[in-house]
């Protein structure tokens, strides 16, 4: 009886053991949120598969994953002002400088340790989220911009191969425009083009011209600057062999393209995976940006993870980025082909460097411009994209437009100083 009894004592003592460990358990496990956005539904299925398999391997940690599609850099600054943003966010390169400059984002520098590996990022990517000597966000992903051609367009003229130079384009596009319609409507466009500064910023620099000055003004309407902008200018109004999106009613570079209304386009390597779903019949190829003034150019777009300062989960905070920026994590989260991983490791991993559609994007990596221009880059593509148009359409010359532009993006810029 006594020994009976002493075996139940130990038997509640083991329970009520077992019990402690998991309320404390239970207790110990962290939430992070994580915000970000949508570009499409599969983006944010395979962000939640990639999150499952995080908390799998993190008991102790959950994640509340927040989508925000509408006005999200407002939301995001609105939040860090009201010391309400999440542990970690969403952060692309075009706003980053102003973020990192104001310090409301932590250092990642002192958890980067030497098995996390972060010269296995490509360095320019990187450098994005770079201030002062810090780190303040690592790239999740990353495009680069490519020519997008039609096959069967091509074959129909006697095309056989990806135009090499910008001179090459424009003859091609000519070759390519087809007024086949009674009414004279133009069926088929060469090339359809995107009149903002986010896709036109290699052209700028194509024979020598820049964005900014050293001190973050708008620098963009000097004669080098112009010459690579007017060449878009007189392939649209003197050769009309190219169209913008919205001329044929499109609404994207992308849907000109699936569409059959432009054989040929500059997109960003999103583009695939969505004309094979949307336009699954369209037989298309890519090549790298035709070369300008000899030169290669093209426009690098990255969005990084970044930490919330104020946030009290840090140690956690940095699991769930380290995990998502790791081989693991990048991985499963670049294997669909929404966009390219950051982690050279990962593109040869997944073969995207061999891939005939992917790798284009991939050799852009090396010589691509990064869609960065310090902390004033919103206010000055506003203004560049408007008078851009204009100059566009043929309300004013380029000159007067780009001038124009930069002054009011300068005016700007030193009323907000």
């Amino acid at each position: 009886m006594k020994r009976m009894f002493c075996l139940w004592i130990l038997l509640v003592m083991a329970t009520a053991t077992v019990i402690g460990c998991s309320s404390r358990s239970a207790e110990e496990v962290t939430t992070v949120t994580l915000s970000g956005w949508q570009s499409n539904p599969n983006e944010t299925r395979l962000l939640e598969q990639v999150l499952n398999k995080f908390e799998a391997t993190h008991p102790n940690i959950k994640v509340k994953h927040e989508v925000i599609n509408d006005q999200y850099m407002d939301v995001i600054k609105t939040r860090l002002i009201g010391d309400a943003a999440p542990d970690v966010f969403y952060l692309d390169s075009f706003e980053s400088t102003l973020l990192m400059k104001y310090d409301v984002l932590s250092p990642l520098d002192s958890y980067i340790t030497s098995n996390f590996a972060a010269a296995d990022f490509e360095s320019n990517l990187l450098a994005a989220f770079r201030y002062k000597g810090k780190i303040y966000g690592l790239p999740k992903d990353f495009s680069t911009l490519a020519l997008f051609y039609n096959k069967k367009a091509f074959k129909e003229v006697g095309l056989t191969k990806a135009p090499a130079t910008w001179d090459e384009l424009l003859a091609y596009s000519k070759k390519l425009t087809l007024d086949t319609n009674r009414d004279g409507r133009i069926e088929q466009y060469g090339f359809g083009l995107a009149p903002e500064l986010a896709r036109q910023y290699f052209m700028i620099k194509a024979f020598g011209g820049e964005l900014i000055d050293g001190h973050g003004n708008a620098a963009f309407a000097s004669p080098q600057s112009l010459k690579g902008l007017q060449l878009v200018i007189e392939q649209y109004r003197k050769d009309k062999s190219s169209a913008q999106a919205s001329d044929v009613g499109a609404s994207s570079g992308s849907e000109i393209f699936g569409q059959g209304k432009a054989a040929m386009v500059i997109e960003g390597s999103w583009a695939i995976p969505y004309l094979k779903e949307t336009f699954p019949n369209i037989d298309f190829a890519t090549a790298e940006v035709p070369t300008v003034g000899g030169k290669k150019g093209t426009i690098a777009y990255t969005v990084a993870y970044v930490m919330n300062k104020q946030t009290k989960h840090k140690q956690a905070a940095w699991q769930l980025i380290s995990y998502l920026t790791g081989s693991e994590g990048m991985k499963a989260w670049a294997s669909a082909g929404l966009a390219l991983p950051t982690r050279k490791s990962v593109v040869a991993a997944l073969g995207y460097d061999k891939k005939l559609l992917y790798a284009p994007f991939v050799a852009g990596a090396a010589y691509a411009t990064i869609w960065q221009a310090g902390e004033n880059l919103p206010t000055i593509a506003n203004n560049f994209n408007n008078q851009f148009v204009s100059a566009l359409i043929g309300e004013q010359s380029l000159q007067q437009a780009m001038k124009q532009a930069q002054l009011t993006a300068n005016k700007e810029i030193q009323a907000a100083n």
